[in-house]
């Protein structure tokens, strides 16, 4: 690989805003903002406005619309026309 053109691959905090959530993860985000780990040392901090703690998928919050009968209900309407 080519030096000096690839981004800083290191250790990053994501922090969740809406539910205070905050993960520890390898990436090349940029931050200005810093926050003490646990283990008591600093890391770049990016804050994120959703994450796996708060989107619905992953918290099973998610509303399934129900899909079965539309393709019925279109052929019914329209017809084949072929």
């Amino acid at each position: 690989m080519k030096k000096d053109i690839h981004p800083e691959y290191k250790l990053v905090v994501f922090k969740d805003l809406s539910t205070d959530v905050a993960f520890m993860t390898r990436s090349t985000a940029r931050s200005k903002e810093t926050i003490e780990w646990e283990d008591g040392k600093e890391y770049p901090l990016v804050k994120v406005e959703i994450s796996s703690s708060s989107h619905p998928f992953f918290t099973g919050k998610q509303h399934l619309v129900d899909t079965t009968g539309r393709v019925e209900k279109f052929l019914k309407k329209y017809g084949n026309r072929r």
